[in-house]
């Protein structure tokens, strides 16, 4: 496979595609595993983009991979090697003194919002942290894994809280659960909060800013040596979902955003086995962006760390379904559980713990069959 000239100044993303239930029976060589999971594949879309348009798309079977990049730039050449070593690297897993959360299979995050104003369940535990830390409980009997706790709602034009109120909300919760042995998330872009967080127990830091909110951020996150979930966001301001220019190719400017801030915060002091990322659907994304990272959600693979999807109860549901509203959403939340695990996410954040851990069970269940085939 002869590749077109390519000039050395271009952009170059890697996808793997032509998933198989199984290497078994396939020539030596034929086929790719995606992580330490169960997914494998025979093939890679390279995209090639310079100056925000996309001048190359092809597939390439996995066994001539190789050979079809020696046309290339040799800065290209490897890069194209390294998305791919990313793409099968295994995932470290996340270690919570200890809990240890692995990632052979998808993992399940439940999302406990101690707010007035979330956009699906705000104002549910707002003044009672013993019948939120009840439901914290419920949600890990349930199989959830992490447990992640907000205090402040980041749908569009929500309200700014100050962080003394966000701190009062959550830690109450935050300190129940952790003393029960349960694996809590903080959801908070606020540095003393993170603080606060931690010091009651929580273990893992989910940023919606990806640690650009807050200038002290990345401090306090390096210098706990915590897992941190970076989300892509359009904005670092106040309005997350602040986006006026739009995006040109959305999956790929959520990658660069995303793998930007993985080397910052390496910079920075975290650990890269210490991170996850988020591509942030919903978050300043109309329905078509939200429908392409989705779709184009294998690509985040090439980034080498757990890929975290949340999009439970979200928008485009809704969008899809004549207007369902949030609460009516089980079945596009659990159809969206399921694609993610198919593209290879690593943990998917939900409301519905119960239906989406049975989700994945049948998940797990058909690709253990598929590569017991025989």
């Amino acid at each position: 496979m002869n590749l077109p000239d390519i000039p050395a100044d271009a952009r170059l993303y890697l996808k793997p595609t032509w998933f198989v239930p199984s290497p078994i029976g396939l020539p030596d060589g034929a086929a790719a595993r995606m992580s330490n999971g169960l997914i494998w594949f025979q093939g890679y879309e390279l995209t090639v983009r310079r100056n925000g348009e996309r001048i190359v798309r092809v597939t390439i079977p996995v066994d001539r991979f190789a050979d079809a990049l020696v046309s290339l730039p040799e800065s290209l050449t490897e890069r194209a090697h390294s998305l791919a070593a990313n793409i099968s690297a295994q995932r470290s897993p996340l270690m919570l003194g200890e809990r240890t959360i692995r990632f052979d299979a998808p993992q399940v995050m439940a999302i406990l919002n101690v707010t007035p104003d979330s956009f699906s369940d705000g104002g549910k535990y707002m003044e009672d942290p013993n019948a939120a830390a009840d439901a914290g409980f419920a949600m890990a009997s349930a199989g959830a894994a992490l447990i992640d706790i907000g205090g402040e709602s980041t749908r569009p034009r929500a309200e700014k809280i100050w962080e003394g109120d966000e701190i009062a909300r959550i830690v109450p919760v935050i300190e129940r659960l952790a003393m029960a042995g349960v694996s809590v998330s903080v959801d908070t872009r606020k540095a003393a909060v993170m603080e606060a967080a931690l010091a009651a127990g929580a273990k893992v830091v989910n940023d919606v800013s990806a640690l650009r909110y807050d200038p002290r951020s990345m401090e306090v996150v390096a210098a706990a040596k915590c897992p941190v979930i970076l989300m892509h966001a359009p904005s670092a301001g106040d309005d997350p979902h602040d986006n006026p220019a739009g995006y040109r190719d959305v999956v790929a400017e959520v990658f660069d955003m995303l793998e930007e801030r993985i080397e910052a915060c390496v910079a920075g002091g975290i650990a890269r086995d210490r991170i996850m990322v988020d591509p942030g659907l919903g978050f300043g994304k109309g329905l078509a962006d939200n429908l392409a990272l989705v779709n184009g959600l294998a690509t985040f693979q090439g980034l080498g760390v757990p890929l975290l999807f949340a999009g439970s109860r979200k928008r485009l549901i809704g969008a899809l379904s004549n207007e369902a509203a949030a609460s009516e959403r089980l079945g596009g939340s659990i159809a969206l559980a399921f694609r993610a695990a198919e593209q290879g996410a690593q943990m998917v954040r939900v409301h519905d713990v119960k239906e989406s851990v049975q989700a994945l069970h049948l998940w797990r269940g058909l690709a253990d069959a598929g590569l017991s085939a025989v």
